[in-house]
């Protein structure tokens, strides 16, 4: 991959936009704009690198640093990046994405054999393209599997399947939070709420609503 982007054009872009999202959320971060590392080239050959330090790092990593790669969506989308170029501009912190390939990799030698045990397709949690990239790299010398990603937007997924297995159906994603029912939140016991038991017209009801009996004259 040829580099589109370089450090001396598109970082000073980056270098403000990161600068007032700092300063706004009052993180300790610095960050260095380097050129790309090529140290995976099967995986990730970014064209420039976001390097963070100082005593947020953790905040950014946390979650499987769900933080770090928010602030990389969304530089990107500052920029105006086709999704093709997301790639190209990559932010780490503590050698995180070295670790995450390593991991990513792992994962899939260990989902593969199950596959081939069982002969049962295996479903990976969502993720982001770079890393379904990763699996679908890791699998690509397995003669008796074949991987490819299903759903769509942010549930989107690889799935791994016996080689001569037909694709299942996408499961429907989860709805939204706003839209489940009362039932489906449980209740403080962690448990699902049981109606009649201190809801307004169920059955029992609440003690604290009923009429007191009359007293006969």
């Amino acid at each position: 991959m040829n580099p589109k982007y370089s450090v001396h054009e598109t970082g000073p872009r980056i270098e403000q936009f990161l600068r007032q999202i700092i300063a706004n959320g009052k993180f300790q971060l610095d960050f260095s704009i380097e050129s790309g590392d090529h140290s995976h080239p099967d995986f990730e050959t970014p064209d420039i690198i976001v390097k963070f330090t100082g005593s947020d790092v953790d905040l950014l990593l946390a979650n499987k640093a769900e933080l770090l790669l928010a602030l990389e969506l969304v530089t990107q989308e500052m920029l105006r990046l086709h999704s093709d170029d997301h790639s190209r501009i990559s932010f780490d912190a503590n050698d995180y994405r070295a670790l995450r390939i390593e991991e990513l990799r792992a994962s899939a030698v260990v989902a593969a054999e199950k596959v081939k045990h069982t002969g049962a397709p295996f479903r990976f949690n969502p993720m982001n393209s770079r890393e379904r990239r990763v699996l679908h790299i890791a699998l690509r010398n397995e003669s008796e599997l074949r991987s490819e990603s299903a759903g769509t937007g942010p549930w989107r997924h690889v799935v791994i399947y016996p080689a001569g297995m037909a694709s299942l159906p996408d499961p429907p994603p989860p709805p939204p939070e706003r839209f489940r029912r009362p039932d489906d939140r449980g209740d403080s016991r962690g448990g699902p709420r049981r109606p009649g038991f201190g809801d307004r017209g169920g059955r029992g009801g609440d003690r604290g609503n009923r009429r007191p009996p009359r007293r006969p004259r």
